[in-house]
């Protein structure tokens, strides 16, 4: 009874008192409400990237220049390498056993231009005619470009949607000539839609045949290498196999580290966990401000409604309540506060969370575990900030409490 009365004079004390009760908790509120949108959306976020890398494959790994880098000074050194060719390629096809697919991509930026439609800074991607099958590019109409085609540097073009649906409403663009640059090339395939990844529109692409693309955009070519291992448990010795090949053509010295990144899904996976741990402790860090300003807050106003009700708490001890008595029952005003303030700050967080899932690219997932860790903290913050308050009220010598006006 005495915690349900607790509760009851605490949620009686926030109606009767509108403005102050606002004032009181928003510290709490906004601590919490930080800390479920950010979350949630860092969750979102990981299970979107998770999902879209995933689609790579588990048995498929890439070979580029660059690799993660964390720091201007790691990136500075990787601007220092060479540039992978299409002649370490055809090495590692020859030459790594345990490679089942190896393919090759490079990209360039130019104005995509039909009759008097164009569409500027188009992504122009060369690429092997077995990318389809290695980078998950899905056939929506038509067909990709065949070896033949790459090998004799056919001007033929598979382009994503975003081509198919601005430079062609209504109407088949299938055996039409687009103009990249300033050079044509015939449409013989679309992709599938597939939307956009964190802002970023996956479908403003043309792919063209890699040594078409050498030739006519070698001045901003930039290969990468797509390998895909037999299954699973060969991965690892099919890029053991891969390194020791490009270590050797590009005369790295045993006791010198690689000049070529490798990464599969996981590492980049890996790689952009990092980041959103770090902006989860930054955002962690200005909530906890915000608890600890919003506790402060509901310190003071204990120790006001404390004074407030003296005489109640010398009626209260002549009738025979104990300190403890009196100690809880303001100790559960205090967490009644920060609880009913975290649950306003969750409900808001939610909220925000999914408001800026449904304007913009960023997903959102409010995870169950944050919702409990918030309510666990905002009862914390009423428990450690109304330690003090209590205590003084328990304190208060009755006949003094009497006399109090």
């Amino acid at each position: 009874m005495h915690f349900l009365e607790g509760i009851i004079i605490a949620l009686r004390s926030l109606v009767a008192n509108k403005l102050r009760s606002v004032l009181t908790l928003i510290g709490v509120i906004i601590g919490v409400m930080t800390v479920i949108a950010v979350v949630s959306i860092i969750s979102g976020m990981n299970r979107y990237v998770e999902a879209e890398i995933s689609s790579l494959g588990s048995t498929t790994f890439l070979i580029r220049k660059f690799g993660l880098s964390t720091s201007s000074e790691e990136w500075l050194k990787q601007m220092k390498r060479g540039k992978l060719t299409l002649d370490d390629m055809e090495a590692i096809e020859k030459n790594c056993p345990d490679c089942w697919e190896v393919g090759a991509e490079a990209f360039s930026w130019r104005k995509v231009k039909y009759k008097n439609k164009h569409l500027s800074n188009m992504t122009i991607i060369g690429a092997t005619a077995n990318i389809t099958e290695i980078a998950n590019h899905e056939v929506n109409d038509g067909r990709t470009f065949s070896e033949f085609e790459v090998k004799h540097n056919r001007r033929v073009c598979f382009v994503g949607w975003e081509i198919k649906e601005n430079l062609f409403p209504n109407q088949d663009p299938m055996g039409k000539d687009i103009k990249i640059g300033n050079h044509y090339f015939r449409i013989i395939g679309v992709a599938k839609k597939k939307g956009a990844f964190l802002g970023s529109n996956q479908d403003d692409f043309v792919l063209i045949p890699i040594t078409t693309f050498e030739k006519l955009f070698a001045r901003r070519f930039m290969l990468m290498i797509f390998v895909k291992a037999r299954d699973f448990l060969s991965m690892q010795d099919a890029m053991d196999q891969c390194r020791v090949i490009l270590r050797a053509r590009r005369k790295v010295p045993y006791d010198k580290p690689d000049d070529f990144a490798m990464l599969t899904s996981e590492s980049v996976m890996d790689f952009f966990r990092q980041y959103t741990r770090l902006a989860l402790m930054v955002m962690g860090g200005i909530a906890s401000i915000s608890l600890v300003v919003g506790g402060i807050v509901i310190m003071n106003i204990m120790l006001v409604s404390v004074t407030e009700r003296t005489r109640e708490i010398g009626i209260r001890k002549a009738l025979g309540a104990r300190r403890r008595n009196i100690l809880w029952q303001f100790l559960v005003e205090a967490v009644t506060l920060a609880l009913v303030g975290g649950m306003v700050g969750i409900i808001a967080g939610a909220a925000i969370a999914q408001a800026i899932s449904a304007f913009s690219p960023l997903p959102a997932s409010v995870e169950v575990w944050s919702v409990v860790v918030a309510l666990l903290v905002s009862s914390s913050v009423g428990i450690f900030f109304g330690i003090f308050p209590a205590m003084k009220a328990a304190r208060l010598n009755p006949i003094e409490a009497l006399r109090y006006e």
